[in-house]
């Protein structure tokens, strides 16, 4: 079955590296890339996604912000914060939201667990 993925993060590079493991493993999913939240919450309204992933460090509304918004617009997507903030405070908000915990450095067990456990 066809999924939609949206990849927010601030790093080129980052966003390269999620959409290569998805692909590995997922090559029939659509993917769709924002550089920062308001690009991300334009294309929510545009697009109903199944998994989207967000850095916690980017210009304007960083991923905690921006969550409720996109969890609004794609009532149905599992949300995950993908981010090298290690503090507490920071999973615990985002668990509290509902958002699935990521530590970076991406790796393809991380990021492919995230993916492989809702298909």
């Amino acid at each position: 079955m066809t999924k939609t993925v949206l990849v927010v993060d601030d790093s080129h590079v980052s966003r390269l590296m999620i959409k290569a493991i998805i692909e590995s493993k997922f090559p029939e999913w659509n993917i769709a890339e924002a550089s920062d939240g308001d690009t991300a919450l334009r294309m929510a309204r545009e697009n109903d996604y199944d998994f989207i992933s967000l850095d916690m460090n980017m210009p304007g509304r960083d991923g905690l912000m921006i969550a409720p918004d996109l969890m609004t617009e794609c009532p149905n997507a599992r949300i995950a914060l993908l981010t090298g903030n290690l503090q507490e405070r920071v999973k615990a908000q985002a668990l509290k939201q509902g958002l699935v915990f990521i530590s970076k450095p991406i790796t393809e067990q991380k990021v492919l667990a995230f993916y492989e456990s809702q298909t």
